[in-house]
């Protein structure tokens, strides 16, 4: 039976998304000097709250703060002042306003923290399953910004993967503190769980690495350190990567992961895709050969979804890259691939997508878009640059307009021709 975008969706703690439209994660920025959530948050979150998403899922939450991915980024404080928790339960209650329930997505970057991220020297190294370095490319340029940027990180010892799992509990634990929905815990785009699970930056021999099981031991733990800090009634997703999986081999051991993980009783399981060094959660993919059924869908991610679906009958699916429209995202439930949409940049130019348009019956199904151009910039950046600057001018663009709608200024999607 066929299920309409705007039916809810109950998860398994109970959660009802009221339809099947979520506000993906997107990068903002904007912490106050405590790194708490600062007014322009308040004022971000209370217009996505009035745009009738089923769901929204907030920017990276550092859980760490001597490993950011940025400085601008809200982080978790294993004992949080008064001053914190006020600011924290006035963003929850922004958030969730008209019945739109909001889930804190953690993260922790590990290698991808860049330098002078963090409560720590601009010299000292970030931290990661292995000493494995980013790698943004083989021109002369990429290779420079990488290791002024990122460097090598060190091979983490069991004690820091512990912490790791703890703070990952009492980022957790803070979210529910403050009123928010529920967490999403952030195991892909190349951050630190995402490093373990990959056996190209994970060259560990111990437990916790060797095995696609091994190498999910520490999603497992921090999801259930998660479950024990928090009511079962408060809801736990999880952000996994599609992007990754290049051949038969590679896709039995991530299916074997996701077992392993779907098994913990996570609420939902969000496919995106993606890493510094393959920007492919924004530009999808790119290959000069593409099956007919790639050309002629939408999103990004479809055909890994199903492997899961065909896995794991049961589990919640939502899917996060490349939705633009309501006809595409109405094809992908009706495949029974996923069974929530993701949309990212659309909601950075119109907060009120959902219900302005895509919900809006009033609006025809030709005219139920958001097509958006990629922003590649001058030829100069396109040809010269190093990759992730180019891939950089697209992603800023956006950060751009979650600033104005963070200042309650008018956003727009790219001019022809940006």
């Amino acid at each position: 039976m066929s299920v309409r975008l705007d039916a809810p969706l109950t998860t398994p703690s109970g959660l009802v998304f009221p339809n099947r439209l979520v506000k993906a994660a997107m990068a903002e920025g904007f912490a106050d000097k405590e790194n708490d959530p600062s007014d322009k948050y308040i004022t971000l979150y209370d217009t996505w709250s009035t745009g009738g998403w089923g769901g929204v899922i907030t920017g990276e939450m550092e859980v760490s703060s001597t490993y950011m991915g940025h400085p601008k980024n809200i982080a978790s404080k294993p004992s949080p002042s008064q001053s914190t928790m006020n600011k924290w339960k006035r963003w929850a209650l922004a958030a969730q306003q008209n019945n739109t329930p909001a889930l804190v997505q953690l993260v922790h970057p590990g290698r991808q923290s860049p330098a002078g991220a963090g409560n720590r020297s601009f010299f000292a190294k970030s931290i990661a399953p292995s000493a494995v370095a980013v790698n943004l490319g083989s021109g002369i340029s990429d290779c420079l910004v990488g290791k002024l940027l990122f460097g090598t990180p060190r091979a983490m010892s069991v004690p820091e993967i512990q912490e790791a799992i703890q703070q990952f509990a009492t980022a957790a634990k803070l979210c529910y503190d403050s009123g928010f929905s529920g967490v999403q815990i952030h195991a892909a785009h190349g951050f630190l769980l995402t490093q373990f699970l990959l056996s190209r930056t994970n060259l560990r021999t111990d437990e916790y690495g060797g095995t696609p099981a091994k190498r999910a031991k520490i999603v497992v733990e921090v999801i259930r350190a998660v479950r024990a800090v928090v009511p079962k009634t408060f809801c736990v997703g999880i952000k996994l990567n599609s992007a990754d999986v290049g051949g038969h081999e590679s896709l039995e051991e991530s299916l074997e992961q996701v077992g392993l993980i779907v098994a913990e009783g996570v609420d939902f399981l969000e496919i995106s895709g993606g890493t510094f060094e393959h920007m492919r959660m924004a530009t999808g993919d790119e290959q000069p050969v593409k099956s007919a059924r790639t050309i002629h869908r939408e999103a990004f991610f479809l055909d890994y979804a199903r492997s899961v679906r065909s896995h794991y009958p049961d589990v919640l699916l939502m899917v996060t890259g490349g939705f633009r429209s309501r006809q595409g995202m109405q094809a992908a439930l009706d495949s029974g691939a996923c069974d929530l949409i993701g949309l990212g940049r659309p909601c950075a130019v119109w907060p009120r997508l959902a219900k302005e348009v895509l919900l809006n019956k009033e609006v025809s199904d030709e005219d139920a878009n958001c097509e958006l151009r990629l922003v590649r910039g001058n030829w100069l950046i396109r040809n010269l640059g190093p990759k992730i600057v180019g891939a950089g001018v697209d992603v800023l663009y956006y950060a751009g307009q979650l600033v104005r709608l963070a200042e309650r200024k008018t956003t727009a999607p790219p001019p022809l021709g940006a």
